[in-house]
């Protein structure tokens, strides 16, 4: 047997036909191939880690009448390579050019304290009912939207950030204390490790080596609350240092390089990406790259994205990514207390986390009505795809004017960490609420929360969601819950 792949394969999508599968090796390997249904192409090196270097090959697979399947296996240096799980054979389902695509969707793909592990029968049990899932009807794409792992366990693990750690907040945000090399290396083995052992579940490789996958990352692939946090704290040499070695393993392993041809703008220094794929268009926001307590999404960003919306989402569907949710219950009441409390500086990433913090209600209003504008243009369905709040849900934004128009909001979280306790979501329930929410004078644009069928409004419970057309029109959404509830709403 030939030399073994570290992290992989992780098949990609970035078209309607542009097919990607990377993967990392040690450095040793010199060459490498992905031979595809016996046809053979070249994978690039697209980047390297601490310890490995890191392979990007691409493959066109035109749309057909038919569906087919295409079975491949990777070649390091004229050997047939194996990966962890002693695999050395995948293969992927191609729908028909006219089939309706089966879609999933998962969020919060780890745990943010040991804890938590220990405390979770069957951590990857969910990851396994997708594999069910898969095999009974396969999924033509799986989408990820946001904290693919959880990087939070570094500040007590790497030595050198616990020591600094202990250190005052204004000699942590001083100019005088540096990022050191030490620093720098340890973080680097720490990312380096993270993808290597938190995607080494034996069914979540499967499925990402099976299922075309897209990725936009949040805060806990960089740690906790990133652009959250006040000015100086956010632009101290130790929060940039880590930043820029998260976005570097982010890059290669979630965006699968800066060679990524659904990129806005590659140029940028954000990841937003958007591609058409049998009638949907897919488009992800990046609402961490470029994240302050300011702004949510830069001026780059939002031109790239304003130029898509014009350009591109024409005509039907559109599944749009946004890592936290658009559409969500009301913080504002615990916003205003804490900013006057000396707790203000503890709690304050966690509040403007949120696009209805205050800071963000302006962009978040713009987001909403660009969308509305794109929808009333494009004239299939909307569709956001949100996470990060480890709870399940449904919104809705009613838009009353031309004739009437809907968006509908799906929260799917976490296919992996588990939900609030009871204590904790009455907690979370008694500071908040779910009133309708008005976005202009008229209340002609509503916001609210819906409630799927055979559930509660909300979804304590881990889970991922299923999305198909069906022959009637609607898109089905199935929250595949580890609970006995199953919860399911048709959006027309």
């Amino acid at each position: 047997m030939g030399s073994k792949i570290l992290v992989g394969p992780l098949l990609g999508l970035e078209s309607e036909q542009l097919y990607t599968i990377c993967f990392s090796t040690d450095k040793s390997v010199n060459q490498a191939q992905v031979s595809l249904n016996g046809h053979s192409v070249n994978a690039i090196k697209a980047g390297e880690t601490n310890s490995s270097l890191f392979w990007r090959a691409e493959h066109s697979q035109p749309a057909q009448a038919n569906a087919s399947r295409v079975y491949y296996h990777i070649n390091l240096d004229g050997n047939q390579a194996v990966n962890r799980h002693d695999q050395t054979e995948w293969s992927f389902y191609v729908p028909a050019a006219d089939e309706k695509p089966r879609f999933a969707y998962a969020s919060c793909n780890g745990f943010s304290s040991a804890d938590l592990v220990n405390k979770t029968e069957h951590p990857y049990a969910l990851w396994e009912n997708m594999k069910v899932s898969h095999e009974q009807e396969p999924f033509s794409l799986l989408l990820m939207g946001g904290d693919q792992l959880y990087a939070d366990e570094m500040w007590g693990s790497v030595s050198s950030l616990k020591s600094w750690g202990k250190l005052s907040r204004s000699k942590k945000e001083a100019k005088s204390t540096a990022f050191t090399k030490t620093m720098e290396q340890q973080v680097e083995r720490f990312y380096d490790e993270l993808y290597r052992t938190r995607w080494s579940d034996p069914n979540m490789a499967l499925m990402y080596a099976s299922i075309p996958s897209v990725m936009m990352w949040d805060d806990h692939d960089i740690f906790d609350g990133w652009g959250s946090y006040p000015k100086k704290m956010h632009e101290c040499n130790v929060f940039q240092g880590i930043f820029n070695i998260a976005k570097k393993y982010f890059e290669l392993f979630q965006i699968r390089s800066k060679h990524n041809t659904s990129l806005l703008n590659s140029a940028a220094d954000h990841y937003a990406f958007g591609f058409s794929f049998r009638g949907y268009h897919i488009l992800a926001l990046d609402n961490r790259a470029e994240r302050t307590l300011d702004q949510v999404m830069s001026p780059t960003q939002w031109s790239d994205l304003i130029q898509y919306f014009d350009t591109q989402a024409n005509s039907g569907h559109l599944l749009m990514l946004s890592a936290v949710p658009v559409v969500y219950r009301d913080f504002s009441f615990t916003e205003s207390v804490v900013d006057v409390t000396p707790w203000e500086e503890e709690l304050t990433d966690d509040l403007k986390d949120h696009w209805r913090a205050k800071e963000h209600q302006c962009e978040r209003a713009r987001l909403i009505m660009r969308l509305l504008e794109n929808h009333k243009k494009r004239g299939g369905k909307t569709v956001i795809l949100s996470g990060d709040v480890h709870i399940g849900c449904l919104g809705v934004i009613n838009d009353r004017r031309d004739g009437g128009h809907r968006i509908h909001q799906i929260v799917s979280s976490g296919i992996v960490h588990p939900a609030p306790s009871r204590i904790a979501w009455l907690g979370i329930m008694a500071v908040t609420n779910d009133k309708k929410e008005y976005m202009t004078e008229d209340r002609s644009v509503e916001i609210s929360m819906l409630q799927p069928y055979h559930s509660d409004k909300y979804l304590r419970s881990r889970n991922f969601v299923q999305l198909k057309e069906g022959s009637d029109n609607k898109l089905w959404v199935t929250w595949e819950c580890e609970s006995k509830d199953k919860p399911v709403y048709p959006m027309s």
